[in-house]
């Protein structure tokens, strides 16, 4: 059993299939194939179920996927302490955050960084909260940036700041000039959301319940961009949060004045993972942007 057999097997299981698990390896498809065979044959049992578009875990493979996982983190745990003895700056970063908060917030905050910090290689990952954890856990990133609380036994988070929902209008809406609004207000119009996977659209829905109003969801969308444009083609209203407010022809923000339109930031990390110098200053770097008042907690409370 190699090492890299374990990373293929962990990238098809992210992956979804062996194709693309091979570009995201930059491994030739049939090279990554023959490997997980090989995996298969010297284990013993069939890991994946084969279908002509996915893959599908066993039950071998669902046993065998947190001791890959394991193996590789542990690996990849003593590399970072071996370059931390070694009192230099080096080696490389990896940092996942999703994707209403990657385009925004780290822009500023790596270009920093990396000013400061030019022998620091740094790799960025932009996904869904469930995905980004999964890469956690398989040691494929170090931290991961998203809205909280996220929930796991093995996971700690660092808030850093709370940012407040606002929402999107046409500007020719009749309720477009008001200095803020409440969502109980908003009932009877067509809502325009992030799709299903996105932890803001689960914020937004959550903040709905809580206000008692049941959305219209009249389009769904993996991009804020599409969405704004949408909004302003007249197509219906949006929530969007502050940090992805910016000037769009046809769209005005207005905030929400509901006490619970705000989220979390944070950065979720692994309880048991060695922490090196070069994580703890970029954690710094984002805790600098924060409100002053970050403290960590148990992902579990």
């Amino acid at each position: 059993m190699e090492i890299h057999q374990l990373r293929y097997f962990c990238a098809v299981v992210r992956n979804g299939t062996f194709t693309r698990a091979a570009l995201a390896e930059r491994v030739a498809q049939p090279s990554l194939s023959q490997q997980i065979l090989k995996l298969e044959t010297e284990l013993g049992a069939k890991l994946f179920d084969r279908f002509p578009r996915s893959v599908r875990l066993t039950s071998f493979g669902s046993t065998f996927l947190p001791k890959a996982e394991r193996i590789l983190r542990e690996l990849s745990d003593a590399k970072t302490e071996i370059i931390e003895m070694s009192g230099k700056d080096n080696g490389e970063l990896a940092i996942g955050a999703i994707p209403t908060i990657a385009p925004y917030l780290l822009p500023p905050v790596l270009n920093d960084f990396s000013c400061r910090h030019p022998g620091i290689s740094m790799k960025i990952v932009e996904d869904t909260t469930q995905v980004l954890l999964e890469r956690l856990h398989a040691g494929a990133v170090h931290m991961v940036v998203s809205a909280l609380p996220v929930r796991g036994t093995e996971l700690i988070s660092l808030d850093l700041f709370r940012e407040p929902f606002l929402i999107v209008l046409p500007d020719r809406h009749p309720l477009s000039n008001r200095k803020s609004l409440r969502l109980e207000e908003l009932r009877k119009e067509p809502f325009l959301l992030l799709k299903e996977g996105h932890c803001f659209r689960d914020n937004t829905l959550a903040l709905c319940r809580k206000s008692k109003v049941a959305p219209n969801v009249v389009f769904e969308s993996g991009q804020f961009a599409t969405i704004l444009g949408m909004v302003s083609a007249g197509m219906g209203i949006s929530a969007v949060p502050k940090m992805a407010v910016q000037p769009v022809r046809g769209c005005k923000f207005v905030p929400l004045s509901n006490k619970n339109a705000v989220r979390r930031i944070g950065v979720v990390m692994l309880s048991r993972h060695f922490q090196t110098r070069v994580e703890k200053l970029f954690l710094q770097s984002l805790i600098d942007i924060g409100d002053g008042s970050c403290k960590g907690h148990d992902s579990n409370a």
